[in-house]
């Protein structure tokens, strides 16, 4: 069964199969200021080495550590893996607070699913699962954002209980509780 995980090295074939294919669909170029665009252009000539990608997990870890202050306009981001045995199923990243921007677009919790797994409810399992450890950082309720024609993100968010506030340029903003009940 799948689970959230702290990237680990174990996954390492699969993660990089699921890099190349982020690739192949155009992801990481230019125009991609997503979180995953960025790892792609920042990192993806690095992690096809063994030392390469424990630098690139080294750097997941330490956005994640409230006791190092996050760069400049940034906040803390804890990176967890979808995985199932050694089989890399996508990413999640919860922001633990919003800048101005992150308010827009970006919102608490960012998600990917690998291209080769998507359509097989990975995206809403993995999001169910995040939100109690959103809950923990103290995250009441969590903005989640989508491309308004991105219609499989917004399935994944309205069935996790995703309400709409409203769309901003394109992109659409829906808080989510964290905490049953």
């Amino acid at each position: 069964m799948p689970e959230l995980r702290i990237p680990s090295a174990v996954l390492a074939p699969s993660f990089r199969a699921a890099m190349a294919d982020f690739v192949a669909e155009g992801r990481g170029g230019p125009q991609d200021d997503s979180a995953l665009g960025r790892n792609l252009t920042e990192f993806g000539a690095q992690w096809h080495t063994d030392a390469g990608l424990r630098r690139f997990l080294d750097e997941l870890r330490a956005q994640g550590d409230s006791s190092l202050p996050p760069p400049p306009g940034w906040v803390h981001t804890s990176t967890y893996w979808w995985a199932e045995g050694t089989r890399y199923l996508g990413s999640l990243r919860i922001r633990h607070a919003l800048t101005p921007e992150l308010l827009v677009t970006g919102g608490h919790i960012g998600y990917d699913i690998a291209p080769r797994e998507r359509r097989l409810g990975h995206g809403t399992a993995m999001l169910r699962v995040a939100l109690p450890i959103a809950a923990d950082l103290g995250i009441d309720r969590a903005l989640l954002t989508c491309d308004a024609g991105n219609v499989g993100s917004r399935k994944v968010i309205e069935a996790n209980g995703g309400v709409l506030e409203d769309e901003r340029d394109g992109v659409l903003r829906f808080w989510v509780a964290t905490r049953a009940g």
